[in-house]
């Protein structure tokens, strides 16, 4: 498949936007580069004139653009996702420069998986959680006593990483291949419900705080990109413990 057309397989997400016209700035920045797909999540308000105004004619893209409750939500079919920070934050996460993050979702890209770039609220940034549902971060490497860029900004560099990197036609080598194709990220995100229920129900944290270890293995598990029959196995075993641990309980009160 020649490199230009992996262009429908990447989304940019942009979470909790605060400001109509960064929307519409957004969708003007992915239309000069090839890119038509947006996605909004928890926008303040969307659709609106300032929006339309600023997209300067990328009006397909504001159109096709769905807006969604969570992230999770606008992650739904994508297997590879990279999230946009001006700042390290306390996520246990890879940290790659721009092109790095473009090599990585290109092979993605390359293995037919979807990709999604996601970014955050205009003053405060993705946060840690949501920051925890992409597979590693990446930092614009702007100077350090005036750091943050404009969010429609931030998304103009990615895709400008992209569409150089699509027009140079030769895609990074690709990890070898699953036997089957990586979960989603809805269906990893059910996983890591069921996992969490399940730490709790076998009193694993013991009154500890859970976030510190949800955290790391959530990053464990992103790595693995397990398949949709792998998760079924998990959650096999998940469903096993619970029943043990609620055997055991009803024997402790008998």
């Amino acid at each position: 498949m020649p490199a230009l057309d992996l262009a429908p397989l990447f989304r940019f997400v942009l979470v909790r936007t605060s400001h109509p016209g960064n929307i519409g700035s957004t969708a003007r920045a992915i239309r000069t580069m090839g890119f038509t797909r947006l996605s909004l999540v928890a926008p303040h308000r969307f659709p609106d004139p300032e929006a339309s105004a600023l997209a300067a004619g990328a009006d397909d893209v504001l159109e096709s653009a769905p807006v969604h409750d969570g992230l999770v939500d606008a992650l739904a079919g994508s297997t590879f996702a990279l999230g946009l920070s001006a700042r390290r934050r306390g996520v246990n996460l890879p940290e790659l420069s721009p092109r790095e993050g473009v090599a990585q979702a290109l092979a993605a890209a390359a293995r037919g998986e979807q990709v999604a770039l996601v970014f955050g609220n205009e003053r405060t940034g993705l946060e840690n959680e949501e920051l925890a549902r992409c597979h590693a971060m990446v930092r614009i490497p702007s100077v350090e006593d005036f750091s943050s860029l404009n969010l429609s900004q931030a998304v103009q560099v990615m895709a400008y990483e992209l569409r150089l990197a699509l027009l140079g036609g030769e895609l990074p080598e690709a990890p070898p291949l699953h036997e089957e194709p990586p979960a989603d990220a809805e269906q990893m995100e059910r996983f890591f419900e069921h996992l969490a229920q399940t730490l709790d129900d076998i009193d694993f944290h013991k009154g500890r705080t859970p976030t510190t270890i949800m955290l790391r293995l959530r990053k464990l598990f992103q790595r693995a990109q397990m398949s949709e029959r792998e998760l079924r196995v998990m959650h096999g075993i998940f469903a096993d413990a619970q029943r043990m641990a609620q055997l055991a309980g009803e024997r402790g009160q008998s």
